[in-house]
């Protein structure tokens, strides 16, 4: 009888420090600046999943193939602010890396997420790694999903990739960034093939990239990146983390796909500064993996995450 007790208070101390309130469905959370829209799908026993969209100012329309992840764990959606169903203020001064670092952790607190796992992509990779470097505890593992750590190793690739466009595409990239029009609708359309080789490879785009495209914020956008996707004109334009990959002390994966804007050889290269690392990469996929080959993706994210769980 003694040891029944004994198993039945043991289960009762854990339920009562595992994460408070995760309950599917969608809410608000007040940050700094504003609230942020959040959404909890799945309710399985293992440590909860946060997703850290990329952009910045785009939302996480994109990235809703990984509800499947939550089969095994809650799997939490949020817009960062400024983005898709979050508040949009216009506040220029809040739109920097230790804001939106500020807004992760009021996210987790608010959540109650004690023990989590991390998924940044693109620039939500750079997210993470700054989060990171805040020492928080409960983070039991990262995942870096076409990350963009070094904008300068970032800018070489993507001229390099810009080097394999028709060579009208080329010029008409190189005319109107010198000339400042990157609104202009022949840049436009050198840019659409860029994406087209090299964001989705999906034919046509999938209805989530679309509506991720409708509400990205182009005012964060520009200011903290800049005219598109290979031109870093804006805040970020200094970025560089490679320095602070080998003090990463918890279980890391990379994703990549064959034909991402984060080039495999570049990632590849971050995945060798982490110790006891590992990476995938993606041979269909451009750098919207998770909706170039969604089973694939979500496979190896389930596959991993149950591997460090299991290892606790």
């Amino acid at each position: 009888m003694l040891r029944f007790f004994s198993v039945i208070f043991v289960i009762v101390v854990l339920s009562a420090c595992g994460d408070k309130g995760l309950t599917p469905g969608e809410g608000y959370v007040d940050v700094e600046g504003g609230r942020v829209w959040y959404r909890v799908v799945g309710s399985g026993s293992e440590i909860p999943l946060l997703l850290l969209h990329g952009g910045p100012g785009a939302p996480s329309y994109y990235l809703n193939p990984l509800e499947q992840v939550s089969v095994d764990r809650p799997v939490i959606f949020y817009d960062q602010l400024g983005a898709g169903r979050s508040e949009r203020p216009t506040d220029e001064s809040l739109w920097t890396v230790n804001r939106f670092v500020n807004e992760l952790a009021e996210v987790r607190e608010a959540l109650g997420l004690d023990n989590v796992h991390i998924l940044g992509h693109s620039w939500g990779s750079m997210l993470a790694i700054d989060y990171m470097l805040t020492k928080p505890e409960g983070v039991q593992s990262l995942i870096l999903a076409s990350p963009a750590l070094s904008v300068r190793r970032w800018a070489e690739d993507a001229d390099r990739l810009i080097a394999q466009l028709p060579v009208g595409l080329q010029q008409a990239i190189e005319r109107h960034e010198a000339a400042g029009t990157t609104d202009d609708p022949e840049y436009q359309e050198a840019t659409m093939e860029y994406y087209k080789r090299h964001l989705s490879r999906s034919d046509p785009w999938s209805e989530d990239l679309q509506l991720a495209f409708e509400n990205l914020n182009p005012d964060i956008y520009g200011l903290m990146w800049g005219p598109s996707e290979f031109t870093a004109t804006g805040t970020l334009k200094n970025y560089e983390r490679e320095d602070v990959l080998p003090n990463l002390d918890l279980p890391v994966l990379f994703t990549v796909g064959r034909y991402d804007e984060a080039t495999p050889e570049t990632v590849q290269y971050f995945q060798g500064l982490v110790p006891g690392s590992k990476i995938a990469i993606f041979e269909n996929s451009a750098h919207m993996t998770m909706l170039d080959e969604p089973q694939s993706y979500t496979d190896t994210v389930r596959q991993f995450l149950n591997e460090v769980d299991s290892n606790r």
